[in-house]
């Protein structure tokens, strides 16, 4: 294998597994607040801002692992 090739492998795994747990993680507390908000109804702007700002740094990990797999692609 040489070494473009295993750029691009090294990228691809990178992107993939990087988005596997983002992906999860907001299925999972998306699916949370969604129950919450359904059995306290009045407390629905409390955990709509927390799942905001949940969502924000989970994307974050998905947007480091982009980062990576360019870095993969175009630097190294």
């Amino acid at each position: 294998m040489d070494s473009d090739a295993a750029k691009l492998l090294g990228a691809g795994l990178a992107m993939g597994l990087g988005a596997i747990g983002p992906g999860v993680g907001l299925g999972i507390m998306i699916g949370k607040a969604l129950e919450a908000i359904a059995r306290q109804p009045e407390v629905a702007g409390d955990i709509r801002t927390n799942m905001f700002i949940g969502i924000g740094v989970t994307e974050a990990v998905a947007l480091y692992a982009f980062v990576v797999a360019l870095i993969l692609v175009f630097v190294a």
